[in-house]
């Protein structure tokens, strides 16, 4: 087993959406917010417990001398202030192999069946749109050709010719209807 590349955020992001079906920007404002949290609440000096996995809290280093490791020269550190994570038991646990790793299978929920009767019904009024936008154009069509025949030529020369397709155009600009 070679060495793997690192798990980063946004693989993390996905692996996290396709577990709980929840949209992808909602899980990156989620985790988004638990690492900021967790950095204000540390740097506070606070400890952030997650059970099960682990605990973050703040280190202070008091000032100290060392060496540089070319010259072999002391040098003087200053006092810091370091974040720390504690693995917790059941995640030493999962890596030991002393414990079984979780299961990672989707998370079975009701909102695939709500997603498609929503979508089926929107097929449905978008037929019934498309039924109706027929019915007018036929109806408008038979308007115009009624019109044509009743005119006498004198007057046909003088109105412009229109096509059905223009006269049910125009008639739903007028009802305010669109394409």
């Amino acid at each position: 087993m070679g060495k793997e590349e690192p798990l980063n955020r946004k693989e993390l992001v996905d692996a996290i959406q396709k577990h709980t079906l929840v949209a992808r920007t909602d899980v990156d404002k989620v985790l988004g917010s638990l690492i900021q949290h967790t950095q204000v609440a540390v740097k506070k000096g606070e400890r952030v417990a997650l059970v099960g996995f682990g605990t973050f809290e703040r280190q202070d280093r008091k000032a100290r001398t060392a060496r540089n490791p070319r010259s072999g020269a002391p040098v003087k550190v200053k006092a810091t202030k370091v974040p720390r994570f504690r693995a917790g038991q059941g995640f030493k646990d999962v890596v030991a192999g002393k414990a079984t790793a979780p299961k990672l299978s989707p998370v079975k929920s009701t909102a695939k069946a709500t997603t498609a009767r929503a979508a089926s019904t929107a097929k449905a009024t978008v037929s019934r749109a498309t039924t109706s936008k027929a019915s007018t154009a036929r109806a408008s069509s038979s308007k115009a050709s009624t019109a044509k025949a009743s005119t006498s030529k004198a007057s046909r020369n003088s109105v412009p010719k229109s096509t059905a397709k223009a006269a049910s155009s125009r008639g739903k600009a007028k009802s305010g209807k669109k394409k």
